[in-house]
Parts: structure tokens; C-alpha cells; sequence
């Protein structure tokens, strides 16, 4: 594989880089939305066809379908390289209806009003990350180190927390949630940007498979967002 070493090598290459960029984000982007409407639809088939209580009823099925999806992530990223480009694709969209699966109790326990709400304001939230980090010339590297140390912090927490069960702690973990997938969002962007620049072989495969792998950070980021956004709201509906 053929990769950009510097930055005297992309301005070289301009020309070329900048069709190939703009195609290859659109991937990224498109790729990630069709994963969010695959898992919106199966969440929300999955609560109204009965699956849920069939799923949920038995304690083996939920935790293989809770977890499942974090395998599918983990083998899709060590294999990446070995992966065709359709299975890539193919891992990618079973993840994303498995995350359906997983996260369909949130018709359960939200209201219709506060999901589309949560929904909004993520998509504007992640929206002007996601253009900060694509276009800021600013290397956001030594933030997104600082965010991944955080998203530990917060896993931390949450485990803690399920043994305390403490209201305050939880509000503070959505909080703090929002705050760091938002930015990890910028970072992520940039981030994306740049893998395709170094490691971007000019191949169709290559800027599918790289695209594939930059989508699923994104919906990560996405889905954190609108979850935590999602408590929050029901926190303060519940205090009024």
C-alpha cells in the first residue's frame, strides 16, 4: 500500500487529494447515516413487532444481543486490512442493526416527544463538530487524547455507579458524556480526514474499507451524544 509520508507530499498531490477527499467523505458521512436509520428502524420494529419481550425475557439473548455489536466493532477493526470491501460493508450494517436490537428499550422507557427532541439537538450538535474538525486547521490530536482518557473516566464511573445507584453521580455522567462525544466528534472528523490522507491508496477498496472505519467512530459519537442528551432530557421532565 501506498501511503502520504508528509505534508509536502499532499500538496503534491492536491489536485488529486481534493476530488478523492470530498468522495471519500461523502462515504464516511452517508455510510454513517444509513447506519442510523437501519438502527432507528430495527429499535423500533423490534418494540412494536414483540421481539423485544422475547429478546429481553431471556437473559442469555439479551446479553448476547447487548454485547454482540462491541464484537462485531472490535474483530471489524483488528481484521480491516484482510476484510474485502463488501465484507466491511456487510459487518458494518449487521453492527448497526444489531445496535437496533439493543438500544429499542429507549421506545420503551422515552417518550415519542423527548427522543425527536434528543434527536435534533444531537444532529445540530454533531453537525458543527463534525465541520469544525474538517475544517479547522487547528491539530486537534493532544484533545482527542485528553476525550479518550475521559471516555474511560466515564466508563469507570458508570460501572461504580451501578453499584451506588446515585442520582447526582448519574446526572453528572450524562453530562460530562455530552460534553466530551461532542467534542470527540470534532476530533473524530479530523482524525478521518487524515487516515485518508496517510494510509489511502487510491483504491476504491482502500476508501471504502477507510470509510467504513471512519463511520463507525462518527455513529459512536453520535449515539453517545443522543443517549446522554436523552437522560438529561428525561431528568428534567421528571423534576418538573
Amino acid at each position: 500500500m501506498s501511503y502520504i509520508r508528509n505534508e509536502q507530499d499532499i500538496r503534491s498531490q492536491g489536485v488529486y487529494y481534493s476530488a478523492g477527499l470530498r468522495s471519500y467523505l461523502t462515504k464516511v458521512y452517508n455510510y454513517m447515516a444509513l447506519a442510523l436509520g437501519v438502527t432507528g428502524l430495527v429499535a423500533f420494529l423490534t418494540v412494536f413487532s414483540g421481539l423485544f419481550q422475547v429478546i429481553y425475557s431471556n437473559p442469555i439473548l439479551s446479553l448476547l444481543v447487548t454485547f454482540s455489536p462491541v464484537a462485531l466493532v472490535f474483530y471489524m477493526s483488528f481484521r480491516l486490512q484482510n476484510l474485502s470491501a463488501q465484507s466491511t460493508v456487510v459487518i458494518f450494517f449487521l453492527f448497526s442493526a444489531l445496535m437496533g436490537l439493543s438500544l429499542s428499550h429507549i421506545f420503551i422507557i422515552y417518550t415519542a416527544e423527548n427522543i425527536a427532541r434528543a434527536f435534533f439537538i444531537t444532529s445540530i450538535m454533531f453537525g458543527s463538530m463534525a465541520l469544525y474538525g474538517n475544517t479547522t486547521k487547528r491539530d486537534l490530536t493532544s484533545m482527542g487524547s485528553f476525550l479518550i482518557m475521559g471516555v474511560w473516566g466515564l466508563i469507570i464511573a458508570s460501572i461504580v455507579n451501578l453499584f451506588l445507584g446515585s442520582s447526582p453521580l448519574y446526572f453528572a455522567i450524562s453530562f460530562i458524556s455530552v460534553i466530551v462525544f461532542t467534542l470527540l466528534t470534532a476530533y473524530d472528523a479530523q482524525r478521518i480526514k487524515d487516515i485518508y490522507y496517510r494510509y489511502n491508496d487510491g483504491s476504491e477498496i482502500a476508501a471504502t474499507k477507510w470509510a467504513i472505519h471512519g463511520a463507525t467512530s462518527l455513529y459512536f459519537d453520535f449515539i453517545n451524544i443522543f443517549l446522554n442528551l436523552l437522560r438529561l432530557l428525561n431528568l428534567f421532565n421528571n423534576r418538573n
